[in-house]
């Protein structure tokens, strides 16, 4: 980026989860050269889940770390640009849409925002040590570990509220540990989750420390009327505080709703033509794996389709795509592409 201060491109995909990667993915295949910034730690908060069991195509659990990877070098075969570069600034009042990085400055044709979120922490000493190894911000993921154990949900919305009912299922006891002396989330959930034989609610109650070094053997909790503390022997605790997404940098630039994320149509459009977002960035239910690939698809597919039909869209650059066929073609080898590669100059003109 030093030779150059700023760089064209067709595509420019902020964000390198599973939103990103499947959008960067698709666009490759549509004819599109896209480029992603991955951020300096790629593949968004699936790296930070131990295992995945319900990602279709994998009947054995597989880390999320290693789906990452995987998904990486798919997106890498099809000649995706990965770079370790974050959005710090974006412009996108023009024709054409300006990010900036640390490195350097982008100039693209369209944007496809794919930043995700980041569930809200305690800010208990250990929680990070101690995430995926008792500590988990997904019941829907990670419930299933916790099969005939005691676990404890931290929270008081809907969000809290759902997720207690869904660990009711596996886990011999829930506890729901709720700072105020009532729920905030819909009624009726809090209504099922008191039916619930094996759910017991400590109202006014907060988290203090966690227990055990290599993986969580208990919580330390008091009430927070009386000051009552106590030791809570619990395998696994999840924190339903919420989420943040991360659209610092779009402040300004683009529609939010009132919790900051991003407001797309069915489509994955949102309010400016050529912007696009996938994701957990602009998805506050489900926050699957799942669901943000899938998203990604759309958005890419919107995004190839937005640049061919844009009269002045910058040339595609050259990209090589891996060869799966192992045979030599003619034409890629004059073109002095690699035994196994095919070079391809992809343009939309």
């Amino acid at each position: 980026m030093s030779e150059k201060i700023r760089q064209e491109e067709n595509l420019i995909i902020i964000g390198g989860g599973p939103g990103g990667l499947s959008a960067s993915i698709y666009a490759a295949r549509n004819g599109v050269a896209p480029l992603v910034l991955n951020g300096p730690e790629p593949g968004g908060q699936i790296t930070t889940t131990s295992e995945l069991e319900n990602y279709p195509g994998f009947p054995e659990p597989i880390g999320g770390f290693e789906l990452s990877q995987k998904m990486t070098e798919q997106a890498e075969n099809f000649g995706v640009r990965l770079e370790y570069e974050s959005a710090e600034e974006v412009d996108f009042s023009g024709d054409k849409f300006i990010v900036k990085t640390e490195m350097g400055e982008y100039i693209a044709d369209s944007i496809i925002i794919a930043t995700g979120a980041e569930p809200r922490t305690l800010g208990l000493a250990k929680e990070d040590s101690l995430r995926g190894n008792g500590v988990s911000y997904c019941a829907t993921c990670d419930a299933a570990f916790f099969k005939n154990k005691e676990v404890a949900i931290v929270g008081g919305g809907d969000t809290a509220l759902w997720e207690a009912t869904f660990l009711s299922k596996f886990a011999s006891k829930v506890y729901i540990l709720h700072r105020r002396d009532k729920f905030r989330g819909a009624k009726i959930l809090g209504d099922r989750v008191k039916a619930k034989e094996n759910i017991e609610i400590l109202w006014d109650t907060e988290v203090k420390n966690l227990q055990g070094d290599n993986k969580l053997e208990g919580i330390q909790i008091f009430n927070n009327k009386n000051g009552e503390e106590k030791l809570l022997q619990v395998d696994g605790m999840f924190v339903a505080i919420g989420h943040k997404p991360r659209t610092e940098c779009l402040m300004g630039q683009i529609e939010l709703d009132d919790y900051g994320y991003i407001v797309t149509d069915n489509k994955q459009h949102t309010n400016i033509s050529g912007v696009f977002a996938c994701g957990d960035v602009q998805d506050p239910d489900y926050r699957q794996v799942v669901v943000a690939a899938g998203s990604g698809a759309k958005a890419a597919i919107e995004a190839s389709e937005y640049i061919e039909e844009k009269e002045d869209s910058f040339p595609a650059k050259e990209v090589k795509i891996k060869d799966f066929t192992g045979e030599k073609n003619e034409d890629s080898s004059e073109a002095g592409a690699e035994e196994g590669e095919l070079s391809l100059s992809l343009n939309l003109d």
